[in-house]
């Protein structure tokens, strides 16, 4: 199967789920995970009418963009990221994902204000406060985003998470948790924070995480396996 046929079924799947829950399937933003894809299958996304781009590494980013080099898209950073990197990545990336500790996301905004911008960012939170896996215990998010809302060089736009890799069915309450904190958080009005993302749901799971209020998926197989 064609990678645009990929996209199509995954856009189907998502009107189909948004018609019975009476969700808006044109509210959800779709990111092409491309991790290990060469240009050739990023460019087939794109022709097929992806707008998102999130990498994970930094120099496969780097190739990426400098010969893609096109206001059409935008790219998003969804791995984990090392305060050193910082730099380089605010230099590509319009949005970071996985903003996960209190000293990266003062690095951002130390970066950012040099260069004279403002970085939009996600809060990665650690739903399923696996030990293994990055990210804010859900309890101290809220805090976590009250004490980093007046940082001058970022813009703290919303959540993301990875859901644990268990049965399908059973990703639901990590998934339902956080939709309940990305609403908990927006209903705080804090200034100079706007919840706009909810970033959840991959390729194994992301019928779920629509069904419970994700509007933005991070899709890499689902997109590019045949």
């Amino acid at each position: 199967m064609s990678i645009a046929s990929n996209i199509r079924k995954v856009r189907e799947k998502i009107v189909e789920i948004c018609s019975k829950a009476g969700l808006h399937p044109e509210k959800i933003a779709l990111v092409a995970a491309t991790k290990n894809r060469d240009i050739s299958q990023v460019k087939e996304a794109m022709e097929a009418g992806i707008r998102i781009i999130g990498e994970n590494r930094l120099q496969e980013a780097k190739r990426k963009i400098a010969f893609l080099n096109t206001e059409a898209l935008e790219w998003h950073f969804i791995g984990h990221l090392q305060t050193n990197k910082v730099k380089q990545v605010l230099e590509l990336f319009g949005l970071i994902q996985s903003v996960d500790s209190q000293h990266l996301i003062e690095e951002i905004s130390r970066r950012a204000l040099m260069a004279n911008k403002k970085v939009r960012v996600l809060i990665e939170v650690n739903a399923a406060k696996d030990p293994k896996k990055y990210g804010l215990p859900p309890e101290d998010v809220l805090e976590f985003i009250r004490r980093n809302s007046t940082l001058e060089g970022v813009s703290i736009r919303g959540l993301m998470t990875i859901a644990p890799m268990i049965e399908l069915e059973k990703t639901r309450p990590y998934f339902r948790r956080m939709k309940e904190l990305f609403e908990l958080v927006k209903a705080e009005e804090i200034p100079g924070v706007k919840m706009e993302w909810l970033s959840m749901g991959m390729s194994d799971d992301f019928p779920v995480a629509v069904e419970e209020g994700s509007n933005m998926l991070r899709l890499g197989r689902a997109i590019f396996q045949g």
